[in-house]
């Protein structure tokens, strides 16, 4: 046993550095831990591995600092010690939470005032990605030409997870490179935009009596049947010839349509060849035999083509023989299929048209623009070579520096001063008394500003933020790119600390066209819904389950997030609601085949339609099971940390996953009830288990169920019961999915406290630490009077002190 006495010098060693300003105050905090929590934390046998005899001795807060901010929190929360020990006075443990709570926040805000609360930080992929779309007036996608970023608490934007390796800077000159070059091609040369129009017989296989895979000519229309042929419907016309954007417009009808529904369609991209057989998604909808006109955009790379067929795979599917498609094969076998009557191919550009981008590159300089049209054959063997665009200039050096100047400006997101963008000016005209035309001389300045380190990191000091690292903080929370020319303006007029200016720019910037994306942006990552393409139902065991339901689960849950965000909805419409969005395809994969139609509808809920909330939403109950089974301890610990706010720490070590049944147990209860025997795993099952059992009557494809089983027969399989009843981890029960909703939803504040973390996290690049904590209830109690509303919280967020100091 450890005296008081030593426990205490230690104590007031270890806190000596923060400033502290009562060692009375020490001393009971070190007499609580002596009194109440030393007997089972102590020696090398310790209770769960926390050694307070050892962390007492620290000389330092810094490497146990998680530590003491969990001995605060259990002790506040009633956890420790354990209900069976004897339990400190209200007083006692009152005290010894307000004194070392002021420990720690003392000694991190000593670190913040120093070093800030957020490391520098630099673009994420996308950032990058969009910067150099909006800086450049370009279309082109860049980032599926890095590899994939190191995520923290499922954020890309997070400082402390960031890095700059020697290969990600190749990667990053690869990306600026790529978009140089599109942006100086496009701003000296014609436009490439054109316009094709094709016939049903276009499109349909050349040979009538050939086995292939593109559509087959019956009568005046190009017909594809449902079938599971691989690339059946690749239409070989619409194959790119350059990397580009392209609309296409369709002409379409049903063709033996079941008589209660249309024929849901995929509208797919790819080479369409053995060699390489993954698709891209484009679209869906619904053929009804009325013909429709539909319209939609994609990105193909050279060489890739349209796939268009049915894709519900609830039709009766098309047996051909040979695993080919011969003339009339879908007709005997009395199959759905869509006729295709015409197809209208353009090449596009989304954003700046060639001009524009010309503005953004040389200003006023003219420029002699390179014809579109290439030579001929003929020519091209004679030798003869297209002539190159030139930018002209009086004086080329001053022109240089001029441009690259405005360009550092509009790059660095932040004035620059000439002596600042001369290092840049004196590169390119290097190059060009090197005997380089002025265009390439031009493009070295550009190149050399966008791998400078005041391009791809964030220009923020240590304090108080100024007006344009301000700008840059709303632009790339809300638009994950630079800021337009609104938000740099107010900047300039020194209005960006003003919390009306502030709250009326979010206002604008969620409800302007680039607004829209941020629901789909932030939901990717909050709700990991970027990763709904990583597992796949099995095909055996979910047969009703295709890739249109995914697609149309995604929308629901955009859908749902935006109508929150325009109506200012409260938190706890997260956890449930009378409403969701739905598609006819959607609905009826939900048991809910009231719902007509391929576009997404608001839709009343029912008792017994078993939904409400993002939390019964297929997207989230997918991306939350494997594909086979589900775990209530994969989705209890998303659940926790997504939407409740709980931290669930990893495993003990040594503790073994749960295996499938090997003990004797009949069901995933008694698997995790034997789990939950280690005294280890117990402590933090309590917060799991409640909200994973919850959720057991959805099954990993999102239908509701209420059997285990085999589900081969489209989920009717019969297997054990669900039992999806348990007990908060404050002792409340509930029997079911609805009323642990109701029991979630009676503490909003905690939901708006969870949400607002999030926020914070992705627009500062930092999770708020134990020192912002007062900084966070501000948060959310300025948005109490508006029922806790999402724009509520994000206006808060954006006046708080966390957004506006670095």
């Amino acid at each position: 046993m450890h005296h008081p006495r030593v426990i205490l010098n230690a104590f007031l060693s270890l806190t000596l550095c923060c400033s502290v300003t009562s060692a009375a105050d020490l001393s009971d905090s070190a007499v609580f831990l002596q009194r109440n929590c030393l007997d089972c934390h102590s020696g090398q046998e310790s209770a769960a591995g926390l050694d307070l005899a050892e962390l007492l001795k620290a000389a330092s807060l810094d490497a146990d600092f998680s530590s003491w901010v969990q001995i605060v929190d259990r002790v506040a929360a009633e956890e420790m010690p354990p209900a069976d020990s004897d339990q400190p006075s209200d007083a006692d443990r009152t005290a010894f939470v307000q004194a070392t709570s002021e420990v720690l926040k003392r000694h991190q805000k000593l670190r913040f005032e120093t070093q800030g609360r957020v490391a520098g930080r630099r673009l994420t992929n996308l950032q990058l990605e969009r910067t150099l779309q909006d800086l450049l007036g370009i279309d082109i996608p860049l980032a599926s030409l890095m590899s994939e970023e190191q995520r923290t608490d499922g954020f890309a934007a997070v400082a402390a997870g960031q890095s700059m390796s020697h290969f990600q800077l190749a990667q990053h000159l690869q990306v600026v490179d790529a978009a140089l070059a599109e942006a100086f091609r496009r701003a000296t040369s014609a436009s490439d935009e054109w316009q094709k129009e094709f016939t049903a017989s276009d499109v349909a296989r050349r040979n009538p009596k050939a086995r292939c895979r593109e559509p087959e000519m019956i009568g005046e229309d190009a017909v594809v049947w449902s079938s599971r042929l691989i690339f059946y419907g690749r239409l070989p016309v619409t194959t790119a010839t350059e990397d580009g954007w392209y609309r296409f417009q369709l002409r379409v009808s049903a063709r033996k349509p079941p008589a209660d529904r249309g024929v849901w369609c995929t509208v797919r991209s790819g080479p369409c060849v053995s060699s390489a057989p993954l698709l891209s998604w484009v679209d869906a909808f619904e053929a009804t035999s009325e013909p429709r006109e539909l319209t939609f955009e994609a990105w193909l790379p050279k060489g890739h083509m349209l796939e268009i067929r049915p894709g519900d795979t609830t039709l009766k599917m098309g047996r051909f023989a040979g695993g080919q498609v011969g003339a009339g094969e879908g007709d005997p076998q009395d199959v759905p299929g869509i006729n295709l009557h015409s197809l209208t191919m353009q090449r596009i550009h989304q954003g700046p048209s060639n001009e524009q981008i010309r503005r953004l590159l040389f200003g006023k300089l003219p420029v002699e623009v390179a014809s579109s049209q290439q030579p001929s054959r003929d020519l091209r063997r004679a030798g003869f070579q297209q002539t190159p665009a030139k930018l002209l200039s009086e004086h080329p050096e001053q022109d240089l520096g001029l441009l690259i100047h405005d360009f550092a400006n509009r790059a660095f997101r932040h004035p620059v001063t000439v002596d600042e963008s001369a290092v840049f000016a004196e590169l390119a005209i290097a190059a060009l008394e090197d005997g380089r035309p002025l265009l390439d001389a031009l493009r070295t300045g550009y190149r050399a500003i966008l791998c400078s380190p005041r391009f791809q990191y964030f220009h923020e000091t240590v304090g108080p933020l100024d007006h344009y690292a301000v700008a840059s903080r709303l632009s790339y929370f809300l638009w994950n790119s630079m800021p337009d020319t609104q938000l740099l303006q107010l900047a300039s007029e020194e209005k960006l600390h003003q919390p009306d200016v502030l709250a009326a720019q979010v206002d604008r910037m969620l409800t302007a066209g680039r607004g829209l994306q941020f629901v789909q942006d932030f939901s990717a990552e909050w709700l990991d819904l970027r990763l709904i393409d990583f597992t796949e139902p099995d095909p055996r065991l979910y047969p009703t389950f295709d890739v249109i339901v995914q697609q149309s689960m995604l929308q629901e849950t955009h859908a749902f997030l935006q109508h929150m965000l325009d109506r200012n909805s409260g938190v706890t419409q997260l956890i449930d609601s009378d409403h969701t969005f739905l598609n006819s395809r959607l609905a009826r994969f939900y048991d809910m085949p009231r719902v007509q139609g391929d576009e997404l509808q608001k839709v009343s809920l029912k008792p017994e339609d078993h939904r409400g909330g993002i939390l019964t939403q297929g997207a989230i109950l997918k991306v939350t099971a494997n594909g086979t089974t589900t775990s209530p301890v994969i989705r209890g610990v998303w659940i926790g940390e997504r939407l409740l706010g709980e931290h669930i720490p990893p495993p003990p070590q040594g503790v073994p996953a749960i295996e499938p049944d090997i003990r004797g147990a009949t069901s995933i209860r008694d698997l995790l009830a034997k789990h939950r025997s280690n005294d280890s795993c117990a402590s933090c099952h309590v917060k799991i288990d409640p909200p994973g059992f919850a959720l057991e009557n959805y099954d990993p494809a999102g239908r509701f169920r209420q059997f285990y089983g085999n589900s081969s027969r489209g989920g009717k399989g019969r297997g054990i019961a669900v039992d999806a009843s348990y007990v908060m981890s404050d002792g409340r029960p509930f029997d079911n999915v609805d009323q642990f909703r109701e029991l979630v939803m009676a503490n909003p504040e905690k939901l708006a406290h969870n949400l607002a973390g999030k926020l914070v996290t992705i627009s500062t690049g930092a999770r708020p630490e134990f020192a912002d904590r007062d900084a966070m209830e501000t948060i959310v109690q300025k948005a109490a009077d508006e029922d806790y509303g999402i724009r509520s919280i994000i206006r808060a967020v954006v006046q708080s002190p966390l957004f506006l100091t670095r």
